[in-house]
């Protein structure tokens, strides 16, 4: 079992910025991969960004240059630092984690962009 906590959403301008926290507890040293997704309404749950445990990163196009997804295994924390935020970027972000044969998700966090 792994419980996932977010932390760090709220309302910013365009422009700014926001560091979105997970701390993950319970078996984590069964995690894989570790990451961020985001659903706005009326739309479906898309792969923001993504980190394993080895350190690779992963992004979707419309935050790359932006997003930053780090990962502190001594704190069992996942960070997603996001910089030039636009509006366009106001969803729900989940934090996951994936162990070999299991998904766990964090309960969202909002994030909202004002133009």
């Amino acid at each position: 079992q792994v419980q996932l906590v977010e932390s760090g959403g709220g309302l910013v301008q365009a422009g700014g910025s926001l560091r979105l926290s997970c701390a993950a507890s319970g078996t984590t040293f069964s995690i894989n991969t570790i990451g961020w997704y985001r659903q706005a309404p009326g739309k479906q749950r898309e792969l923001v960004a993504s980190i394993s445990s080895g350190g690779s990163t992963g992004y979707v196009d419309s935050v790359k240059g932006r997003f930053t997804i780090s990962r502190d295994n001594a704190k069992n924390t996942v960070y997603l630092q996001m910089n030039s935020l636009k509006p366009d970027d106001t969803a729900v972000y989940f934090c996951y984690a994936e162990l070999v044969s299991q998904r766990y998700w964090g309960q969202g966090i909002q994030v909202t962009v004002s133009s």
